[in-house]
């Protein structure tokens, strides 16, 4: 049977090449909560210690029904780490997330 996700992320700012925050809904008991701010730091701890998020979005009018689209990972590049949806990132990148 496949993990459940622990979170949809929605939207996504980034700085430099390297994301800042993420727009998300966080998965809480048998629901989502609703839209959350979570930090790069928090992110990146949180998929590390094995919490699975993908990027989608909320239907609309659906309660926690979701189009979800590509997983979240986190990418090693010799002493650097790098959030993205592709296995050969050279820098953060959730693909077509958009930004707010």
């Amino acid at each position: 049977m496949a993990k459940k996700i622990d979170g949809v992320i929605e939207a996504v700012r980034y700085k430099n090449d390297q994301i800042v925050m993420v727009r998300a809904y966080e998965r809480r008991g048998f629901t989502f909560s609703d839209r959350v701010l979570i930090k790069r730091k928090d992110l990146l701890e949180r998929l590390k210690n094995g919490a699975q998020f993908v990027t989608g979005e909320r239907i609309e009018l659906m309660a926690s029904t979701f189009h979800a689209n590509k997983a979240a990972q986190v990418v090693k590049r010799g002493e650097k780490e790098f959030i993205a949806t592709s296995a050969d990132a050279e820098r953060d990148d959730l693909e077509q997330t958009p930004v707010f």
